[in-house]
């Protein structure tokens, strides 16, 4: 029974070490098309396109689990600073190497959204709603099984239903908004 439960504890690593393999693999292809310096912008636009640009915690999880994991900080801070890197990425390629955005697909998309504030930065908005909101809940989910601050109650089940009520409606919205504005993948 002991070596189940200890089997259990290491599916997060494992889950993490694949998306780190595809990341890494992403990058090594994206190296061999564009060579190392255009590859390596392409790839953290990626990375901040899937911060800036999807309404949960995905690209952002990549670091903020295993930190919490490791150090046991809050995924919430972590989450700050990946959206500050993204943006700073985001910022850099615009600025200096604009011609970057004209590779593919998604980054002619993310350049739209980037350089037209109005509408296309409420998309960042509410991404930025649903992820820090989907990391506030992991935060207090983690808080839970880790039998820290948090008891589990009937009061805190109502919270966690009203945040994920809260992180469907950002989902749902964020796809209307999309779909109103023509972008589509």
């Amino acid at each position: 029974m002991r070596l189940h439960l200890i089997k259990n504890k290491n599916q997060p690593w494992r889950k993490f070490l694949l998306l780190i393999a595809l990341f890494a693999l992403y990058f090594l292809y994206l190296i061999y098309e564009y060579g190392i310096q255009d590859g390596g912008l392409v790839t953290l636009l990626t990375w901040s396109f899937f911060v800036l640009c999807t309404p949960v915690a995905d690209a952002g999880f990549l670091l903020d689990f295993p930190i919490r994991l490791l150090y046991k900080i809050k995924m919430i801070y972590t989450e700050i600073i990946v959206w500050i890197l993204a943006i700073s990425f985001s910022a850099y390629g615009i600025i200096y190497q604009p011609q970057i955005f004209e590779v593919n697909y998604l980054m002619k998309i993310f350049n739209g959204i980037l350089i037209n504030p109005s509408p296309y930065w409420l998309i960042i908005v509410l991404c930025g709603i649903g992820t820090f909101l989907s990391i506030f809940l992991g935060d207090q989910i983690y808080d839970v099984l880790e039998n820290k601050t948090i008891k589990f109650n009937h009061q805190f089940l109502i919270k966690l239903i009203g945040l994920f009520v809260l992180i469907l409606s950002i989902v749902f919205l964020y796809y209307q908004l999309l779909k109103e504005l023509g972008i589509s993948f």
